[in-house]
């Protein structure tokens, strides 16, 4: 499923302001964010997590593995451009620990993606995910993709890990959390809800 996106006014007890509309929710913008977002002039920042360089090299042959390689490749080859792209030490770790066919090519491909600095903040976050049950309790894992993505105010985590990370059920709970924490909320997305719509 897409996610709807409109730009417009939104009007709460007493405020009138500026901002877009994601799944049913209203995200609050300046005039100037809102006018820069609506041209492109600032791209929107998307946290790229594991299984996206891993499903561009995947090897499997299920219709299923096969769809989400495709979709992956179309997305990295022809979408990609339009987002400043980031990812972090963490990931590269977990490619680099696992043991897979094309990992080397799979390592390469995120050669030119900017690394995002991992804070010493990011540990009580990740603390916080995993004693609030958003996410298992792997430190180096799901959650420390999440509390990335979040305390680096990514607008997307794009992620093929649709139990944990890319599932709509969860992210009530994770919007819930970050609220808490004062942290921004990036939408949890895979490739195929990006893809461009022209």
């Amino acid at each position: 499923m897409g996610c709807a996106i409109a730009f417009g006014i939104w009007e709460s007890d007493r405020y009138l302001g500026y901002g877009v509309r994601y799944y049913g929710i209203w995200i609050t913008l300046s005039v100037l964010e809102l006018e820069l977002y609506k041209f492109n002039i600032v791209k929107s920042k998307i946290y790229i997590e594991t299984s996206i360089p891993s499903f561009y090299y995947e090897i499997r042959t299920e219709p299923d593995m096969i769809a989400r390689k495709e979709w992956t490749r179309f997305w990295w080859n022809t979408v990609r451009q339009q987002y400043e792209v980031v990812t972090s030490i963490a990931v590269l770790d977990e490619l680099n620990k696992g043991n897979f066919p094309n990992k080397e090519e799979v390592i390469e491909l995120l050669n030119d993606i900017p690394l995002i600095d991992i804070e010493p903040e990011i540990v009580e976050i990740v603390q916080t995910y995993i004693q609030n049950q958003v996410m298992p309790n792997d430190p180096l894992g799901d959650a420390l993709h999440l509390a990335l993505a979040a305390y680096h105010k990514c607008d997307f985590l794009l992620t093929w890990n649709c139990r944990h990370l890319a599932n709509a059920n969860k992210f009530g709970h994770i919007r819930r959390v970050n609220v808490m924490l004062g942290l921004y909320v990036p939408a949890l997305v895979t490739p195929l809800e990006l893809m461009d719509n022209e």
